[in-house]
């Protein structure tokens, strides 16, 4: 039996330090810590980036989709260690491999967010992740976050 997590808006944002506009994740729809997590983005037609990312043609900026699915790793990754960050911790992207984008994003989709834990090690976590659409993969990607405790010093 795992301790699966499902996590509404109200408990994403006691996770993640993301506001609006860069909150990119709406629902957990499930949460395996150690293992894996599977979280939702609603891709609306109002969302600010889409009035420049094409007139006409609007298209969700693929270095969003991959910021989306490091926002679903930190996710897991504060769900593994069983802690809520206060202002004390922050946690931050510093590597992406392998990022593959293969078809465009669009105002309607409900983009299915997928991380699962590759390795952590004193503070660096990798993941490998993946965005679908109605079932079809539309971005993946090999993305590391590290942990850090903020001291209020520059």
């Amino acid at each position: 039996m795992t301790d699966s997590v499902f996590m509404d808006i109200a408990g994403i944002l006691r996770q993640l330090p993301h506001r609006y506009p860069f909150l990119l994740i709406d629902r957990v729809l499930e949460c395996e810590p150690g293992k894996s997590v599977r979280a939702l983005k609603n891709v609306t037609v109002n969302e600010p980036f889409f009035n420049g990312h094409f007139p006409g043609h609007p298209v969700m900026p693929g270095v969003l989709i991959v910021e989306a699915l490091a926002q679903a790793a930190g996710i897991l990754a504060f769900a593994t260690v069983r802690e809520v960050p206060d202002e004390s911790m922050g946690l931050y992207m510093v590597g992406i491999d392998e990022a593959r984008f293969r078809r465009p994003v669009v105002p309607g989709d409900q983009l299915i967010l997928t991380a699962q834990l590759a390795r952590s090690f004193r503070g660096i976590w990798r993941f490998s992740t993946t965005a679908f659409v109605g079932g079809e993969e539309v971005s993946s990607a090999n993305i590391m976050v590290a942990t850090e405790l903020k001291t209020g010093k520059p």
